[in-house]
């Protein structure tokens, strides 16, 4: 079963000023300030999961709608001894019926007696009769009942809107009855691979590089809440970056990554792209190192375009810099935050310009951890969050921000 869009109130994108080599906190805040919340879209409950309600979800009839048994055993009628009579029947006084543990109560019922607390025995040919075997108070009016809308009534509110579902709410739409809800749309992301040296599979030759943004993008894609959608591959010319960015891959993506082409040489075609296609740069590059180059971009019909810098560990820390904050912002979700921690080593200064150190966290330190240079991806594959050193540096024992990656164990973090 396909979504259903719900058409989206008319909204436009914050007003975004194009700014040139913000540092690295007011580039996040910028690329959150930057997008509006997408609308809405109608889903089938499992479909739902993960996912922000738009739309409470109530009631529709009483739940149970229906007088159910709490127990197996016999529905009763007043006082025993009880003459045995069809399942389901109506009951008059004396007469009772086998009843399995959520069974319609049959009219004329008084309560319910658990199978362990009757006995029953012949007490004519073809004719049983069942005597209570019971505690005082197991006969009582009412006893083992479970009432029609003793959950909640009909047009009770069961989930508000804004609740992040989860199974058990998905769980619970369904027991009232409703078969779809409306959600939070997705921001959905294309992927521009650039590089007509990159290779996909095997070892590299000289002069060729191994794709590493293919393999891993999709699925940070979804860890920072978009939706990925197609890849498309390009060589280096500035034909192919206009096809790719304004071409059928491009409109019904809300973001498209871009990969490699945001430095300012010949060959370095993303600018001129986006100002070909009417677009704007909201940011042009970041007062941070590795990940500089990074640009957002936005075009006129509201999509927004990320270049990343093409070096493997730039682009992943330009990635979460910029499009954690814009995908959380599209989500109508928080600005992601750094987490403050300790800094376990010296790190050197480095003038206008926020460092930005893969670490791992032991017992509540941040300690960098080696391989971290642009193009590498040893230390990063080994690193819990990377530091936000400022400009000024940052000397064991003090305090430093620290970005969480997308795939970190939460339970690697100081509570």
């Amino acid at each position: 079963m396909l979504a259903q869009v719900v058409a989206d109130p008319p909204t436009t994108s914050p007003p975004c000023g194009h700014q040139h080599a913000p540092g690295w906190a007011q580039a996040r805040q910028l690329a959150f300030d930057c997008a509006a919340p997408l609308g809405s879209l109608v889903v089938p409950l499992r479909d739902g999961i993960g996912r922000e309600l738009t739309s409470a979800v109530a009631a529709t009839r009483a739940i149970p709608h229906y007088a159910s048994s709490a127990m197996d055993g016999w529905a009763i009628s007043g006082s025993g001894p009880w003459t045995l009579t069809t399942p389901g029947a109506p009951l008059e006084p004396h007469q009772a019926s086998i009843i399995a543990t959520g069974g319609l109560v049959p009219a004329g019922a008084s309560g319910i007696l658990r199978k362990e607390s009757g006995l029953v025995t012949a007490n004519a040919p073809g004719h049983l009769l069942l005597k209570p075997d019971a505690k005082p108070g197991e006969t009582l009016p009412g006893r083992h009942i479970r009432p029609a809308g003793e959950e909640a009534a009909a047009g009770d509110v069961l989930i508000p809107a804004g609740t992040l579902l989860n199974p058990a709410h998905i769980a619970l739409a369904a027991v009232a009855g409703h078969d779809e809800v409306e959600v939070r749309r997705k921001p959905m992301v294309a992927v521009v691979l650039t590089g007509s040296e990159v290779v996909t599979s095997g070892e590299p030759g000289p002069g060729q590089v191994r794709d590493t943004f293919g393999p891993q993008l999709g699925t940070v894609i979804s860890q920072l809440g978009g939706l990925p959608g197609g890849q498309l591959r390009i060589g280096d010319s500035y034909q192919e970056w206009l096809w790719a960015l304004s071409g059928p891959d491009g409109p019904w993506a809300d973001v498209t990554i871009t990969t490699g082409g945001t430095g300012k040489s010949g060959t370095d075609h993303f600018r001129a792209a986006i100002a070909a296609m009417g677009g704007r740069l909201l940011l042009d590059g970041i007062a941070m190192r590795p990940g500089h180059p990074a640009v957002l971009a936005e075009l006129p019909d509201g999509r927004f375009v990320i270049g990343l810098p093409g070096n493997p560990l730039a682009a992943m820390i330009a990635l979460i810099t910029l499009g954690g904050p814009l995908l959380a912002a599209l989500g109508n979700r928080d600005l992601p935050a750094a987490v403050d921690l300790t800094s376990g080593a010296d790190i050197d200064a480095d003038p206008g310009r926020t460092r930005l150190v893969p670490c791992t966290i032991e017992h509540g330190l941040a300690l960098p951890v080696p391989h971290t240079g642009p193009g590498m991806m040893r230390g990063l594959a080994w690193a819990d969050g990377f530091m936000a050193v400022p400009p000024e540096g940052v000397e064991a024992g003090q305090g430093v921000p620290v970005m969480p990656l997308p795939w970190t164990a939460p339970s690697r973090w100081p509570a």
